[in-house]
């Protein structure tokens, strides 16, 4: 670890990741936010670096735009409160399964790109390529971000007002990165990070969730975007140098330890889970050689009871929240004495 970090009596340098996993992941991260602020050294809100991927970009906005959690837990369970409460948001979720798609594949480019140089694609960024071209529109997400952006910063614009894209870094009041695909390079990028193509919040947040398949790629400067899970569930590795001393991971998609379901939709998902959880292990590995502590929670065995196989069952939403309230409680105290410290090999229950 770099000598001058966590010295001198200052608090550690905090980093929160908050991974992809739909309608259902955002439920379950919202579930554990309570029991994560415990562990925290400053509000959640306060952290020195929120990295949000997929649904984790709604939750990152959410948080760096002053909402708190009551506030996001009233939200998941269809109350409307506070900043919420005041832009006139209800619940936005679309239906369990998307529109039909266009008669054409996502992406030519990055098609040809992945057929001719493999080496330069991820695996899973060059198969979303082959997918059709989704019709979903986030329309009400969009609206409900630049809601609350706009009034987190004062602004008496009407919300289907877009405001100039902001400089970075200002663009919310504290380091926050919000990780997308480009769809025709294939490249992951971070926007909010120096370098990054400057963008509102609202349409970082809509282009880091739309689903390749399911949604429209986000045009943004003539460039296209789709969801950064596609490249990695959490984007953890972007941490390395980040200047940050320790990390908590939310990771919807993630398991550190699974159940025994016999339904055989389910045991795909859950062999889909545990290549990802061996992903998020060797990332989170490498931020520990560097002398970062991380600290890893991921649903277990009742969340995935609750949570079934589709994370995008809006149905399922307040069911997985109730039991993440408890369960990811639990797994915080766990890691007090080693329990759920990332290392190892997922486990089945």
């Amino acid at each position: 670890m770099d000598p001058e970090r966590g010295t001198g009596g200052q608090r550690p340098r905090v980093g929160l990741v908050l991974g992809a996993g739909g309608v259902l992941g955002a439920a379950w991260m919202t579930g554990a936010l309570p029991a994560l602020q415990e562990r925290l050294p400053v509000p959640i809100n306060d952290v020195d670096l929120m990295v949000g991927t997929s649904a984790g970009s709604v939750v990152a906005a959410a948080l760096r735009c002053g909402v708190d959690i009551d506030e996001m837990v009233a939200y998941q369970r269809g109350e409307a409160a506070g900043m919420l409460r005041d832009v006139g948001m209800g619940v936005v979720e679309d239906g369990p399964l998307p529109p039909i798609p266009r008669l054409r594949v996502g992406s030519l480019r990055l098609m040809r790109t992945g057929l001719l140089a493999p080496h330069r694609v991820h695996p899973w960024v060059s198969a979303s390529a082959f997918l059709p071209h989704g019709r979903g529109r986030h329309v009400a997400l969009r609206s409900m971000v630049h809601a609350l952006h706009s009034y987190a910063h004062g602004s008496t614009a009407p919300h289907d007002t877009e405001p100039p894209a902001p400089a970075a870094p200002h663009w919310v009041r504290a380091k926050t990165w919000i990780v997308a695909v480009d769809y025709d390079s294939g490249r992951r990028v971070i926007f909010g990070r120096d370098g990054a193509p400057l963008v509102r919040l609202a349409d970082a947040v809509v282009a880091s969730c739309s689903i390749p398949g399911w949604y429209e790629p986000v045009v943004i400067d003539g460039r296209r975007y789709v969801d950064g899970g596609v490249r990695s569930a959490t984007s953890l590795g972007i941490m390395a140098r980040a200047g940050v001393d320790e990390v908590y991971v939310l990771a919807p998609m993630a398991s550190l330890e699974t159940d025994r379901t016999r339904k055989p939709h389910e045991r795909v998902e859950r062999r889909l889970r545990w290549l990802f959880t061996l992903a998020l292990l060797r990332e989170a590995n490498a931020l520990r050689s560097l002398g970062i502590k991380v600290t890893v929670i991921t649903p277990g065995p009742e969340d995935l009871a609750v949570m079934g196989a589709n994370l995008m069952n809006p149905r399922r939403r307040m069911a997985v929240l109730e039991t993440s309230l408890r369960t990811s409680a639990a797994a915080l105290a766990r890691t007090e004495t080693g329990g759920y410290l990332v290392g190892g090999e997922p486990k089945v229950a």
